[in-house]
């Protein structure tokens, strides 16, 4: 879904032809498989930060365009709103001290990039939902990024719809809206995590990765307030998943799948994945290129599977996998886009170390957790950790429902520790990061609970949701760029 698109609307023919070529991406991607083909000598780790950009008063500030220019680095790049920046952090392996230099890496980019953004009267934030944004700054034409790609998706969404969106969220201020235009979906900023994985080694890596969704983003919500409502801790989940519903009303009583999706199934291969989004999604954006995929691969080149890797981009799995070649050399990534932007560098450092010390452990156990565990219940792991965030019940094989301080605690965080032995990562690095969650863990706080809190406090203090809101988003920055893990924050 980075890549550039050539137009917004589609024909017949142009649709007739991309099903052809993304059948023959498949087939080809098949063959390729079973030849071990993929560059795994060495696995890289990867991450994205989806950044918001706030104005003198901590509102949404338009100027994405502007900042970027000033900002004048290819790692930035634009994100569907206006408002929203991405970060691409290069990827390199996790041994050794990487983790400690990779934090000090993040924070002298982002505060360069903050300088400079400040140069637009902008500030950057992360934060899984900006606070302060409201229905008025989504109404305008404004709000979307100049891209072909963005317009072209939104067209496609509300082309396959036919109506609008109606965004209905549950918790102790309940929201109902209709949206115009796929806008809400800007709102939800996140840090996605690749990691570089064998094909045969991809489903472990995967059905791991299902299994640890639900703490993961317990540990890690950072999302509770969406148009002035208190809602999920973890809103951006069912905010992603609304806004990008392409389903009418009878299609979802029909049971046709959503394209925000966590799945159905453990699976066996890498194929498995890429059969379902192509069974199950028509395609929204059906760019044709000029490749031959299978030329391409008896020629002895790595074709590029265009049509495939589009279509896949526009099924939004919270696990999803990722076919891309570099340097002439195809390789398979397992994307992670399960957790928030935010609070704090270094809160998000330790939220990567957790996730990759627990998969490197799931995935390689004598007896896989999910063989314990059904598909169903780490969907609910899942959904009850974005509504309940650090406060959440989760269901754990030989533990059965506990909360999360006691499972992180008592079971999870050993595993995570060992899980970064075997990635041959320093015990400085464990120490620091792992020591974050484990006192997060304990004070029972992240994001999303010192959001809630503060406000709270600021309203008891004679404050308005709004002012309350913006407030809390100013203390929030302040303690965002002095690198503070979020739960020795003050409330």
């Amino acid at each position: 879904m980075g890549e550039e698109v050539k137009r917004t609307t589609y024909d017949r023919a142009h649709r007739r032809e991309y099903r052809r070529k993304v059948q023959l991406c498949l087939d080809v991607l098949e063959t390729m498989l079973t030849r071990s083909s993929f560059d795994v000598e060495q696995p890289l780790t990867g991450m994205e930060i989806e950044c918001n950009l706030v104005d003198a008063d901590y509102q949404p500030a338009m100027s994405n365009r502007f900042v970027l220019e000033a900002i004048a680095d290819p790692a930035y790049q634009t994100e569907l709103g206006a408002y929203n920046i991405e970060f691409n952090v290069p990827p390199r392996p996790l041994r050794g001290r990487t983790g400690l230099d990779l934090e000090q890496e993040v924070r002298t980019s982002l505060n360069d990039a903050e300088l400079k953004a400040n140069s637009s009267g902008s500030h950057i934030v992360m934060i899984g939902i900006l606070p302060t944004l409201m229905p008025q700054h989504l109404s305008d034409s404004g709000w979307m990024s100049e891209s072909l790609r963005y317009t072209a998706l939104n067209e496609s969404i509300f082309r396959a719809r036919g109506e609008d969106i109606p965004i209905n969220i549950a918790g102790p201020e309940p929201l109902h809206w209709q949206a115009g235009s796929i806008a809400p979906e800007s709102a939800c900023t996140s840090m996605q995590l690749h990691l570089q994985v064998a094909p045969e080694d991809f489903a472990a890596n995967w059905n791991a990765a299902q299994v640890l969704a639900g703490p993961q983003l317990a540990l890690a919500a950072n999302s509770p307030f969406f148009f002035g409502h208190r809602l999920w801790s973890e809103t951006r989940i069912e905010l992603f998943a609304q806004s990008t519903d392409t389903r009418s009303e009878e299609l979802k009583v029909q049971g046709v799948r959503p394209r925000v999706w966590f799945g159905e199934r453990w699976i066996g291969s890498v194929a498995d994945l890429f059969k379902e989004n192509v069974r199950y999604f028509p395609s929204l954006l059906p760019e044709v290129s000029d490749e031959d995929p299978v030329a391409e691969l008896t020629a002895g080149r790595a074709p590029a599977l265009s049509e495939l890797r589009l279509h896949n981009g526009t099924v939004y799995r919270w696990n999803r996998p990722v076919y891309d070649v570099v340097d002439g050399r195809p390789h398979l990534r397992l994307e992670n886009r399960v957790l928030p932007a935010g609070p704090s560098v270094v809160d998000m450092l330790a939220n990567s170390a957790f996730y990759y010390g627990m998969l490197r452990s799931l995935s390689e156990a004598e007896r896989p957790v999910w063989t314990e565990m059904s598909f169903p219940v780490a969907q609910r792991n899942f959904l009850q950790a974005a509504q309940q965030g650090i406060e959440a019940q989760l269901h754990w094989p030989g533990v059965g429902v506990i909360g999360t301080q006691r499972l992180v605690l008592d079971t999870l965080l050993p595993m995570a520790d060992a899980g970064l032995q075997r990635w041959g990562v320093e015990v400085a690095v464990r120490d620091r990061f792992l020591g974050v969650i484990e006192a997060r863990a304990k004070a029972r706080r992240n994001g999303a609970s010192w959001q809630v809190a503060t406000v709270a406090a600021l309203e008891e203090a004679g404050m308005t949701r709004p002012q309350a809101l913006a407030e809390m988003l100013r203390r929030y920055c302040a303690h965002m760029h002095a690198n503070e893990p979020v739960h020795t924050w003050d409330i």
